[in-house]
């Protein structure tokens, strides 16, 4: 069965487009409209050229360029007239057509070319199915998990710029850790509330006291000494000039009502994903500790587990596999992570392998025995390793479709 190749070249306003037929010779090159119109007008010439070329089927790629390319993906699985010609649509890493391009010496950058790229990329075959044009399911929780997973990355350089301006209006008080979490309710209140480390000093112990207890809902064992430790900390810190102490109490109240935004976000996001989550049957819930947000993470990219052959292939599209430097009788010792995959999954492996240390007595174990083998990057090291090993499990279950039990002991 001999196949038409499309390349497409996707921007946000055109796409440019190359039909290859079996042999390589590049048919033609045009360009069409990033548009429903442009997108019918290439499918009626893609119909045209199987016809006058007497092929039976459409092989169709372009790279993942954000969602310029999602439109175009759906009209050309949905479209009627492709139907007849069974298109098999690939969303191509980036990183593998640059890679290819490297065969051609010395080729122009331009889009006709990328677009002939693509298409000859597409001729050599070699290249796994797209989760993408799997399932819609797949498709829609994963907008919702990478979603979430860009504010998580929000709140942490919110909270690591909050905390420069909890250092400059009381540098004490961020250094000794008077609070378990500088974010809690009661932190927060005390930064709001008071002006400067001179009203904290100055203000009568009891009130303050009765502030903690109040903010704190009555949960400090001790609120007495807490209470001790905020003024001693006050004490401590640098006084700023009222100018730019105001300044700072300015920007503190702007992060927090920043950062609280960001987690109401989070938190809907959670209840959209749980509820995605229930539309796709899967067992990996079954393993306590990694939950319906990180197991959403982890099924939305990883799609239908029979595309890959083996847990390694799967490793591997996480970007949790090891370089092999070799050569002779050497062989390295110290080997690097491979730098393409798919940072969202191995994002979400990661903190699920994390979950797992602290809720599974195996995973534990196994990060524990991989954190004392080396003296450097101990934490990194052990839980990249960690997810590596949570990859076996995830490609198991969801293959054997089968419940976790958990190892004894």
């Amino acid at each position: 069965m001999q196949s038409l190749f499309v390349g497409i070249d996707v921007s946000s306003r055109s796409n440019v487009v190359c039909l290859m037929l079996p042999d390589g010779t590049r048919h033609s090159v045009f360009n069409v409209g990033n548009t429903f119109d442009g997108a019918r007008e290439l499918s009626g010439k893609i119909v045209k050229v199987c016809g006058q070329h007497e092929l039976s089927s459409v092989v169709i790629g372009l790279e993942a360029t954000g969602v310029y390319g999602d439109n175009l993906l759906c009209f050309l699985r949905e479209d009627a007239a492709l139907a007849a010609l069974s298109p098999k649509l690939h969303l191509l890493n980036p990183k593998q057509i640059s890679k290819f391009k490297d065969a051609y010496p010395e080729l122009s950058k331009t889009d006709a070319i990328d677009a002939f790229i693509i298409a000859d990329r597409l001729r050599f075959g070699r290249i796994p199915p797209s989760v993408y044009t799997v399932d819609y399911r797949y498709h829609a929780l994963r907008m919702l998990t990478r979603a979430r997973c860009a504010a998580v990355e929000n709140l942490s350089r919110q909270k690591q710029q909050f905390m420069n301006y909890v250092f400059l209006k009381c540098s004490a008080l961020a250094q000794d850790k008077v609070f378990s979490n500088t974010f809690g309710a009661t932190s927060l209140a005390v930064l709001e509330a008071f002006e400067s480390p001179d009203e904290l000093v100055n203000m009568d112990l009891d009130q303050l006291i009765d502030f903690l207890v109040e903010k704190g809902k009555n949960r400090f064992p001790d609120p007495s000494a807490v209470a001790q430790a905020v003024q001693a900390a006050a004490r401590g810190s640098y006084r700023l000039p009222k100018t730019v102490n105001d300044s700072v109490n300015q920007v503190l109240s702007i992060s927090i009502s920043s950062m609280r935004a960001v987690q109401a976000q989070i938190k809907a996001l959670d209840i959209e994903i749980e509820r995605q989550l229930a539309l796709i049957p899967n067992t990996l819930l079954s393993v306590k500790g990694i939950g319906p947000v990180f197991t959403a993470g982890i099924i939305a990219e990883v799609g239908d587990v029979r595309r890959f052959p083996n847990q390694a292939a799967l490793a591997k599209y996480a970007g949790l596999a090891w370089k092999t430097h070799q050569s002779g009788q050497f062989e390295a010792d110290t080997t690097r992570l491979i730098q393409s995959g798919n940072r969202f999954l191995r994002a979400y492996l990661c903190e699920a392998a994390f979950a797992l240390v602290r809720c599974d007595t195996e995973f534990r174990r196994f990060y524990d025995l991989k954190y004392r083998e080396v003296n450097r990057h101990q934490h990194k090291r052990a839980l990249a390793l960690t997810a590596r090993k949570l990859v076996r499990l995830v490609f198991r279950l969801l293959t054997d479709n089968r419940l976790y039990i958990p190892a004894a002991g």
